[in-house]
């Protein structure tokens, strides 16, 4: 049976007509069904941008609290398992931060380690021009001490003498090292920073950790 479009759409068109002042639910059906969909997809949206959008922000948050916290877990299950081995691996490091605190002197010990630089020196039977120590440089957590020393002597025993403050009993380094030929021709000059580094009085620590603090407060 072959359908009019002409009279389909002005079946259609009529029942659009004369709607002013009708009840709704009074009207033909097309009317009627299109208003239906118009209303239902107005919920629709208002119900998204008004009600669901927020909960599906909270539902993606959540998901995301839950990937976060499922690797936490793992994390933790892992340092669990591993729990003895980092307790040993801790008491290692401890071992060795108390033998690197053995080589430090304290404050009282510095004259006598200062000393004992003087004595490797002459002992090679080196001249000591200069040995002139600097300012202190405090650290957090120790305490740097900088000493502009020249000696002169030969070249073997200016060498036996760089490796004696490399096996003195507390930490003693040699920085800034030039060498230079001396005025009669057979002797070397070695101009150096000799810094040796002791460890904090309690004091001391307390207050370096307060003027670190005071500055990140001041950057602030």
């Amino acid at each position: 049976m072959a359908i009019d479009l002409n009279q389909l759409g002005d079946s259609l068109k009529s029942q659009f007509q004369g709607l002013n002042g009708v009840h709704p639910g009074m009207w033909p059906v097309v009317p009627r069904v299109l208003c239906g969909v118009g209303v239902a997809a107005a919920v629709v949206v208002l119900g998204y941008f008004g009600y669901w959008q927020g909960q599906f922000e909270e539902q993606d948050a959540g998901a995301q609290q839950e990937l976060k916290l499922r690797d936490e877990y793992k994390l933790k299950t892992a340092q669990a398992v591993n729990l003895e081995a980092l307790k040993n691996q801790k008491e290692k490091v401890d071992e060795y931060v108390l033998q690197m605190e053995k080589q430090l002197p304290s404050k009282a010990e510095m004259a006598a380690l200062l000393s004992d630089i003087n004595q490797a020196g002459l002992g090679r039977g080196l001249q000591f021009e200069l040995f002139k120590p600097g300012k202190v440089d405090v650290k957090e957590y120790y305490a740097e001490l900088p000493i502009d020393i020249r000696v002169t002597g030969n070249y073997h025993d200016v060498g036996s003498f760089a490796g004696d403050m490399a096996n003195l009993p507390r930490i003693v380094t040699l920085n800034n090292m030039t060498l230079n030929t001396g005025k009669d021709g057979n002797t070397l000059v070695l101009d150096a920073v000799a810094k040796t580094f002791r460890y904090l009085d309690p004091e001391e620590v307390a207050a370096a950790r307060k003027a670190a603090a005071d500055k990140k407060k001041a950057k602030k």
